[in-house]
């Protein structure tokens, strides 16, 4: 089972939830350029024969060809399957799993984008315990262990190389649906920013504002009491001092890098700081959570179609304008982020228009009435994102549903970029 860490300070450290760490892990974490070439000896560890799932596009590149020629040269026997659409529906599941059973395979590596790796994570399930998909919906419903699965991200986003959850399209609900468990976490992630290098402008900006969102989420999610059975009891635990740094960290790397990743594409060190605060932030938020933001997210995505993290950059200032009250040093420290300066009330009220306003710079667009969402589905959507309770629940204000249709109802008309600069 992937690596949970918990430690409490000492009781007379009041208030004691303030000293609480959880945190849920891979076995191995390695980041830096050049990393990639570590997957022959990484992998030899788990087995001889390997199924690869991959992004279609990436299996004629020379990384890929490289890594399959790596893999090889250790013994390691490949089959590779990319066959994988994007949003992950389910009805591509049986053929994926059908792959890994004639590859006879002791090992899933993933190489790609979100869709990708969670497809590895939930073949992992399927092959170890059977199916239909449907009986693993929620939380804590995986058994036990799947395969070792070895994920090897080339987006700067999902974080899904390192959290125990992934996300599917299925046809007979209205939304999105997720899987929750710590059983799902990749057993490997290898994180090289080379391989972001040939990441679109678009993929880029979705994928590195979905990574914002997870950092700013996790940063404000709920916090809740320091209880023996807490990680136990769910898999999303809420805030504490350990996913604070890290989501802190991962704001402030990502805001250093994400800009000059879409006007300079070949600027490694922007990559890297990008996929840096994208890794921490999947890190913060596989054990913290998102909320409300993510939550609403799933109705939104599935009536307009746009990229997950286009949509969540939408949602995410109306969210942080709600959560505010409940947040207010956690906002301040979000906005100094940003620029801001001042006493922490001055700075806590910016920070939903100083990130609406940089979210506006680099392409996000202002409202959901801009990427086509019917102001006659408000309603409707406000129910569907309170229905995802694993994310709602962990809002640091409880989502009602008048507050899920007050924030829908303000995405819908939207910031203004002048707003955001206007308080910068």
């Amino acid at each position: 089972m992937p690596t949970t860490v918990t430690a409490t300070a000492d009781t007379d450290l009041p208030p004691a939830s303030d000293f609480l760490a959880i945190l849920r892990a891979p076995h191995e974490v390695l980041f830096g350029a050049g990393q990639r070439l570590a997957l022959p000896w990484v992998a030899a560890r788990y087995g001889s024969r390997a199924i690869v799932f991959a992004d279609p596009f990436l299996t004629s590149s020379p990384e890929f060809t490289a890594a399959l020629a790596g893999l090889e040269d250790v013994g390691i026997a490949t089959h590779v399957y990319s066959e994988i659409l994007p949003e992950l529906p389910t009805h591509t599941l049986d053929a994926a799993v059908e792959a890994a059973r004639r590859a006879d395979a002791e090992m899933i590596i993933a190489i790609g984008g979100g869709s990708s790796i969670d497809l590895a994570k939930v073949v992992a399930v399927l092959m170890a315990h059977g199916g239909p998909i449907q009986r693993y919906y929620g939380e804590f419903k995986v058994p036990g262990p799947g395969l070792p699965v070895i994920a090897v991200p080339t987006t700067a986003g999902t974080g899904s190389e390192v959290t125990p959850v992934a996300v599917l399209t299925d046809p007979d609900k209205e939304s999105k649906v997720g899987i929750s468990s710590p059983y799902l976490i990749p057993t490997v992630a290898i994180c090289d920013p080379e391989l972001t290098l040939s990441c679109p402008p678009v993929v880029t900006l979705a994928s590195g504002v979905d990574a914002l969102s997870h950092c700013i989420e996790s940063y404000t999610a709920v916090r809740r009491a320091s209880t023996g059975g807490l990680a136990g009891e769910r898999v999303f635990v809420g805030k504490s001092a350990l996913t604070d740094e890290l989501a802190i960290t991962g704001i402030r790397s990502i805001v250093d890098g994400l800009e000059r990743a879409l006007t300079h594409p070949q600027d490694v060190e922007a990559r890297a700081a990008v996929m840096y605060g994208a890794l921490l932030g999947g890190l913060a938020f596989g054990t913290a959570g998102t909320a409300a933001a993510h939550a609403l997210q799933y109705p939104v995505g599935a009536v307009t179609h746009t990229p997950h993290g286009i949509g969540v950059g939408v949602l995410l200032p109306a969210v942080m304008t709600y959560n505010a009250p409940a947040r207010p040093a956690e906002m301040a420290a979000i906005a100094r982020v940003f620029g801001a300066e001042g006493s922490q009330e001055a700075c806590a009220a910016s920070a939903p228009h100083l990130v609406a306003g940089y979210l506006a710079r680099i392409g996000i667009p202002a409202s959901l009435a801009e990427i086509g969402f019917p102001l006659d589905r408000l309603n409707w959507a406000a129910g569907q994102g309170l229905a995802a309770v694993r994310l709602s629940e962990n809002n640091p204000v409880p989502l009602t549903l008048d507050g899920a249709l007050r924030i829908l109802t303000s995405a819908h008309s939207g910031y203004t970029a002048s707003e955001g600069q206007d308080n910068a």
